[in-house]
Formats: C-alpha cells, structure tokens, sequence
C-alpha cells in the first residue's frame, strides 16, 4: 500500500465549516450567557485541538476552550469533593440549554457534544494564569476530574503559533503530513484512537528541514523519500518501545500511551 504525502491533499468542505462556525458561536453564546452575562459569540473562547493547530480534517472532533471567570476557579477549587467534577457539569448544564436533544456530557476533562450528523464537540472549560504583577502570562488551567480532581496547565496559543511558523518555512508540507497522517488513521487504522497531538507533536519534531519544493524549483528527493525519513524517525525514537514528544511550542511533555 502506496501512501505518499500529497500536496493540499484535505479540505474540509465549505458547508462542513460554516456548520462547524455555527456551532462554534451558538456554544460560547451560552457559556458567556452562563457565566459573563454577555451575548457575544465571539468572546472568552477560541479553537484549539487540531482545528486550532489547523491540521484537523472533515473527520477530526471539534475542540473549543472556554475561558471562565476567576471567580468560578476559586469556587469550585475550595469546594468539598471533586470540585473539577462540578464544574464539567455546570458547563454541561448551560450547553444543554441550546442543544437539549444533543448528547451532552462530561467526559474527564472536557464536555462532549454528539451531534445527529456525527459531528463532534469537545469543550475544555480553562481560567487564564497570571504572573506577579496580574498579567496574563499566555497559558491556561484546565479541570481534570480523574484522581479525585486537580487542575492541569496548557498553553494552545503557544503550540498554534509553533505549527503555523513551522508550516510557513516548510512551504505547507507540516499541515499536510499532519492531516495525511489522520487520513491513513481513520481510513485504516481507526481502532487505534491515535489523538491528534500525538500526530502533530511527531510530524513537527520528525520532519526536520523538508519542505515542498518552491515553484520554479526542482527536488532532488526521489519517491518515498521524506516518508522514509518520518519513519526511521519513529525507529530511532523507540528503542525503548516509548515514544517520547512534547507539544510544539509549549514543550509539555505529550502522553503517547
């Protein structure tokens, strides 16, 4: 089985993003409903996960990151119990308001929407750090309800901006091995639940310097080439049967399990 990277080889179809865009703006509508008083559509919220690195395909599951005011972090961080466990649930709650014949729940650290049309959502409720002098250092806590409850950092901006920068110097050749690899996984290997960090974080550090062949230029890479070097990759880096990555950009450290 021949399975070359091609060049601008998925694309999500237009109808697919507008659904997607809608959707979008109905859920942070309701959580800005919930929890700012506001009506905005647009605020205390952006795309995260594959469709904020932009490497997602019409197949890849839609993240979203809500920014919830501190206020809430600090009631639900000094509640009795699993307070990361409540706080799932009272974004659930207001997510049911508009999608009360979805399937809505709560699923460890972020809550799921099934949509009818086999779309979809995952929301990941976060609260913005700030450093010494009250500033917003550019990361996030999330709830993790596994363990009895704790809160865990991420910092999407940071890996978005790493891919985006990498994809530019490698003429799109990052976004298109990433969404080829998704391609190949769902198309044959599905069971394997290979999430998209993992597939992202491991194309970014394997690839090194290729790129796609300017216009007007000529390679001198034979077929299968570049495909060969992402998979002596992946041999050199098992050794110990674990593959180590981090997360572009924010350097955490990425489970591979």
């Amino acid at each position: 089985m021949s399975l070359p990277v091609s060049k601008h080889g998925e694309i999500i179809p237009r109808d697919t993003r507008s659904t997607i865009s809608t959707r979008y703006r109905t859920v942070t509508r309701a959580i800005n409903q919930e929890f700012w008083n506001s009506q905005s559509e647009t605020q205390n919220s952006l795309y995260v996960g594959s469709y904020g690195r932009g490497t997602a395909v019409d197949t890849s599951d839609l993240d979203i990151l809500v920014e919830l005011p501190e206020s809430e972090y600090n009631h639900y961080d000094s509640a009795r119990g699993n307070g990361q466990s409540r706080l799932l649930q009272a974004v659930r709650s207001a997510i049911q308001t508009v999608y009360p014949r979805s399937d809505v729940r709560a699923d460890g650290q972020v809550v799921k929407i099934a949509f009818s049309d086999d779309m979809q959502f995952e929301i990941l409720p976060a609260f913005k750090n700030v450093d010494w002098f009250g500033q917003w250092d550019g990361t996030y806590r999330y709830p993790d309800t596994n363990m009895g409850g704790n809160w865990r950092p991420t910092n999407p901006k940071a890996e978005q901006e790493a891919m985006k920068q990498k994809n530019i110097s490698n003429n799109g050749l990052l976004y298109d091995t990433c969404k080829h690899f998704r391609r190949v996984r769902d198309d044959h290997y599905s069971s394997y639940h290979l999430s998209g960090i993992v597939i992202d974080s491991f194309v970014y550090a394997a690839m090194g310097n290729w790129r796609w062949t300017p216009d007007g230029e000529s390679s001198s890479a034979a077929h299968g080439d570049y495909e060969l070097v992402l998979l002596n990759y992946l041999k050199r880096t098992m050794l110990w049967s674990t593959l180590y990555l981090t997360a572009p950009g924010s350097g955490q450290e990425v489970d591979t399990r």
